[in-house]
Order: structure tokens, then C-alpha cells, then sequence
């Protein structure tokens, strides 16, 4: 009697089966592409044309000889095939009868740091390749730490090639004692050790007879029955408010995606950073209202008060709350190729909040090899820090091993758009913890009377560039309108500007001017009517590209803008347009 496959059935089970996000790391050559094109290929889980495929490749471009060469499963890029490396990250879907994963083959290189950040930061578990010949390399102690920087809890140390040491328990006792060694400070709480030969299928998806004196379970039947409820965040309710929905006059609903926790109709729950606390209403999805919502389930919630809550905002348990802050602490990630300019403000892109963030320390950068620890003033491509931050409005975050969800962040650049790096929130900053250390250089540069503040850091948080707008003309009157006139627009333009009232036009008050514009101000210097020869000297004391000359019922041929009475708006409205 046969048995019809019912697709309906078949879906609801598969839509029901736990997923699994895991991500393989090693050095060049370990194998890592080979171990899941063959976890794919043990496991049944490739069509037929895929099969075809794969042989015709591996007698074409393998490097298995005459054997299926697995790993061009995964290695899709043609550099990656021509060099026999992973370049890019790959990923693979594939399910068993009791769980759904995605894999993430990482590359190896020092150079792709940022692929294996991207590939890892969604992962639950971590599979490190170590070479059973040559051991624990630099290479493994990279890949563990950026496990750890993660916050990834579960890592199976693969020690691969085992078919090449005749399968040799003494080799693999040695590679799992000396990793664990190493492995103790980075704090990974679950590290599970299999030996195995990812070429000939040992250990992979079936207990391999050749090594007898191993007692654990293939790679496969660890990765299904893995338990990973414990690593999920239940207790901290977050809830990042994506959009306000309002379809009609009768309902109000703040959609968005469960980031840590649960909620359920009645709650008590708090809008930040208002405070403002109401109690949910209801709890609505696509198939209809539900009591209760946990992540990463994406919802709307009414509440049952009409308070104000927008984009970027959160809804959290009163009695559980994220830090409110505008000083953090993070990891950070550099994965621009153009180096950190540590004066620019970036974008910072945290749940659903956009807001502008500055830099205001980097404590040490982290190398990713030695994990040695050294002074740095910038981050360039593939490089680690511990950086201190300062946003324009407040963020609402937990530190990043507490909740994933809610202490990472992206930073954008706001000229080009791109993504420069990603950040593992620490922890807020202290007032004490944001201050610069001074040392003796810098007490020296002092004694002598300088600042340690730079011009372009003064600039950076004003966001404006420093200029002097002299306006002169023998009409005070005139002067004056057009002088706060333009220091009202300004203002109105989120610019920081002072208006300097002089007689005349002299030295000290051209000085006084350039003073005020190293300290990232806008002046406005208001005199009596200056000639061409005035206006040279004074652009001489400030900056030819710092000084404007604006002439008020004056006719000046040789003054950068003109405005008459009758037409200051105007004239101003032009001047404010250019800073």
C-alpha cells in the first residue's frame, strides 16, 4: 500500500522543525568547504542535477583526483574555484527529519575578517577546522576569538584529516588538550571535540569504524540534537517600534519584530524614553490576534492608553529595563576599505533607531591573531577596537552577551552611504570612563600653551565648518538687521554662530575672529564699510577659505555677496545656503 505524500502536511511539519544557524571556520586547506559539501552529500540532500553537476566540476576543476571533490558545492565565485579557497561567504540550506539549517562556509583569511563577522552574526553554533597535522595554528586562535567577540556559546572543534594521522587518538588528545588551553580565557561556555575526515566521510554524518576508541556521536547527530533553548533571551521584553500603524479612525497599532522576550495581553509595559506606561491591549498577526509574542516573532501591539509612541522608540516590562544612554562602550568591527577618520560623525543604525554618533575614544585595537592588545587613533579594514561612543539622542540597548538583538549596532557613512563597521555594544560608559588619558606628550604640548583638542574634533561636534562673515557697511543700521538676520537663519539651520560687533576694521579684530573659528564657530563680524585692501589683510589673519566679505548698500565690485536693504531675506538666505 503506498503512501501519498500530503505537501500540506509535509510544510507544517518542516515550518515547526528548529533552526539551527551555523558557521565553519578554518585556516586555508582544513577543509572546511569539503566537510559541508559532504555533510550534503551523506545526508541525501542534493537533487540529481546537482549530483551531475558535481561530478562533471570535479573532473573538470577538482582537487580530489579522481574522487567527488565536495567542496565545490560551496565554492561558487570562480576565484574561489581557480584558487581553491573560500573568498566570499557561502551559504546552504539543507533539513533533516528533526531540524532546518543554514550553514555559513566563512573564509579563512586574515584579509575577509569582515566575511566571517557577516557569516557569524547570526549564528548559534561554530564549527573551528583544525588540520589534524598541524594542530592549534594562528589561524584557529583568530577564528575562536572572533567566536567569542560574537557571543557565539556553542563551537565543535573539528579536527579534520584525521585519515591522514592513521586516525590516532593520541594526536587527537593533544589537539583538543592544547585548544582548550587556549580556549579558557576567551570564555566560550560549550565546546564540543570531534574527530573526523571530512573526504572519506568519517565521523561525518555516521559513526566511523576507524576510530573505534571515539565514544561521541557523528557531527550530524551532535547538530540535531543540540538543545538551544537556554541560549535564547526570555527574560528582557523588547520590543523596537518599526512603524505606527492607524488604517482607520478606530485602531492604532505599533508594528515591529519581538527582539528578546515575551509579552502577553495585560502586560504592563513601558514607552522609552518617555516612560509613559500603558497595558497591551492586544497582540495582532497576519493570521490573526494572539496572547502572547516572543522573539523573533514580528507583531502588532494596541495598548489600551493612547500615549505617544514613534519609530526608534521601545516598548519594554517596567520592571526590566535597557540602559538609557547616550555614552557606550563597544567592539568595533572596521569593515570599510577606506580608514577611520575618528573626527567624522557616522550614522548609527541600532534596532530600528537612526541617530548620529561620534567617536570619542579608541581605547586599544585587538590583534586578531595574537589577540595582543596596542594603541591605535584609527581602525582600518578588518581591524578590531574597543571604541567609546557618544549619540545625539539616547539608545536603548543591553549589553551585546546579554541580548544580541538589542547590543548591536551598524555604523553608515553619511556621505557615501556605506556600511563601515558593526559594533558589539560593552556596556555604558561612566563619566570617569569617557575621559582621555593624558600623558606626558601631552602634558608638554599643554606647558607650551596648545590645546589637545583639534580643530576638525571642535567641528565635528558642532557639525559646521568654521567661517568669518565680515559685513560691513557704513550703515549701522542696515549692518545690524542683515547681521542677526543671518545669525536667526543660521541658528534656525541647526548652526552655532556669534555675532562680533566692531568699528573698524583692524588686526585685533580680524585675530579675535580667527580665535573664535578655531574653536569651530561661525563669526559674524559686523564693522564700518572696508575697502579691497582692508578685506586682503583681514583674509590674511583668518583664511582665504574661512573669510566672506558681504557689503550692505554698499556697491563693491570686489565683495563675495551684496545685499541691499530692501532684499537682506534674500541676500541672507544665499549667504546661509553656502556653509
Amino acid at each position: 500500500m503506498s503512501t501519498k505524500l500530503n505537501i500540506s502536511e509535509f510544510l507544517d511539519q518542516d515550518e515547526k522543525k528548529d533552526l539551527l544557524r551555523l558557521l565553519t571556520a578554518g585556516s586555508v586547506d582544513d577543509g572546511k568547504s569539503t566537510l559541508i559539501g559532504r555533510l550534503l552529500f551523506d545526508s541525501k540532500k542534493l537533487y540529481e542535477d546537482q549530483l551531475d553537476a558535481l561530478e562533471r566540476d570535479s573532473k573538470r576543476v577538482g582537487n580530489a583526483g579522481e574522487n567527488i571533490d565536495y567542496a565545490l558545492l560551496l565554492d561558487g565565485l570562480k576565484a574561489e574555484r581557480e584558487q581553491g579557497i573560500t573568498i566570499d561567504v557561502a551559504y546552504r540550506y539543507f533539513s533533516t527529519n528533526k531540524r532546518k539549517f543554514i550553514i555559513a562556509d566563512t573564509p579563512g583569511h586574515e584579509q575577509y575578517t569582515r566575511n566571517m563577522i557577516t557569516g557569524g552574526s547570526t549564528a548559534n553554533l561554530a564549527i573551528i577546522l583544525v588540520d589534524a597535522r598541524t594542530g592549534v595554528i594562528t589561524q584557529t586562535r583568530r577564528h575562536s576569538y572572533l567566536v567569542s567577540l560574537l557571543g557565539i556559546k556553542h563551537v565543535v572543534l573539528a579536527v579534520n584529516k584525521m585519515d591522514l594521522v592513521d586516525y590516532s587518538q593520541e594526536v587527537f588528545d593533544k589537539i583538543v588538550a592544547d585548544y582548550k588551553t587556549f580556549a579558557a580565557p576567551l570564555g566560550i561556555p560549550d565546546i564540543h571535540c570531534i574527530p573526523l575526515s571530512a573526504l572519506n566521510g568519517d565521523n561525518v554524518v555516521e559513526k566511523s569504524e576507524n576510530m573505534p576508541w571515539y565514544e561521541g556521536t557523528s557531527l550530524l547527530d551532535y547538530l540535531e540534537n543540540i538543545q538551544l533553548e537556554s541560549d535564547q533571551n526570555f527574560e528582557d521584553f523588547r520590543y523596537p517600534v518599526q512603524y505606527v500603524l492607524r488604517p482607520n479612525l478606530d485602531f492604532r497599532g505599533f508594528c515591529g519584530k519581538v527582539a528578546s522576550g515575551v509579552v502577553r495581553k495585560g502586560d504592563e509595559v513601558m514607552a522609552l524614553p518617555s516612560g509613559k506606561k500603558s497595558r497591551v491591549k492586544g497582540i495582532h498577526t497576519y493570521e490573526g490576534e494572539i496572547d502572547m509574542a516572543f522573539a523573533p516573532q514580528s507583531v502588532t501591539i494596541t495598548l489600551e492608553d493612547e500615549i505617544d509612541v514613534s519609530r526608534g522608540e521601545m516598548l519594554v516590562h517596567p520592571n526590566n529595563q535597557p540602559r538609557v544612554e547616550r555614552d557606550f562602550e563597544a567592539m568595533l568591527v572596521w569593515m570599510d576599505e577606506n580608514t577611520m577618520d575618528p573626527a567624522q560623525q557616522f550614522f548609527i543604525k541600532h534596532t530600528t533607531n537612526l541617530s548620529r554618533v561620534r567617536i570619542d575614544q579608541i581605547k586599544y585595537k585587538v590583534d586578531v591573531n595574537t589577540m595582543e592588545q596596542s594603541d591605535a587613533d584609527k581602525l582600518a579594514l578588518n581591524e578590531i577596537g574597543r571604541v567609546t561612543f557618544t549619540s545625539n539622542k539616547p539608545l536603548f540597548f543591553d549589553p551585546y552577551l546579554q541580548n544580541k538583538s538589542c547590543g548591536s549596532f551598524i555604523l553608515i557613512d553619511p556621505v557615501t552611504n556605506n556600511t563601515c563597521a558593526v559594533g558589539m555594544i560593552i556596556d555604558k560608559v561612566s563619566g570617569n570612563s569617557k575621559q582621555v588619558a593624558i600623558t606626558e606628550a601631552d602634558r608638554l604640548i599643554m606647558r607650551e600653551g596648545k590645546s589637545l583638542i583639534a580643530h576638525k574634533e571642535r567641528e565635528s561636534r558642532l557639525e559646521q565648518k568654521a567661517a568669518t562673515l565680515w559685513i560691513a557697511s557704513n550703515d549701522r543700521e542696515a549692518t545690524n538687521e542683515a547681521a542677526y538676520t543671518l545669525e536667526r537663519r543660521l541658528f534656525d539651520y541647526g548652526k552655532t554662530a556669534i555675532v562680533l560687533p566692531a568699528q573698524k576694521a583692524t588686526e585685533h579684530v580680524a585675530r579675535m575672529c580667527n580665535l573664535l573659528n578655531e574653536q569651530g564657530f561661525i563669526v559674524i563680524c559686523t564693522t564700518e564699510a572696508i575697502s579691497e585692501k582692508d578685506a586682503d589683510e583681514m583674509k590674511n589673519v583668518i583664511g582665504e577659505n574661512r573669510f566672506t566679505w558681504v557689503a550692505v548698500n554698499e556697491a563693491c565690485a570686489h565683495a563675495d555677496f551684496a545685499i541691499q536693504t530692501g532684499n537682506i531675506m534674500s541676500g541672507v538666505e544665499a549667504i546661509a545656503n553656502t556653509l
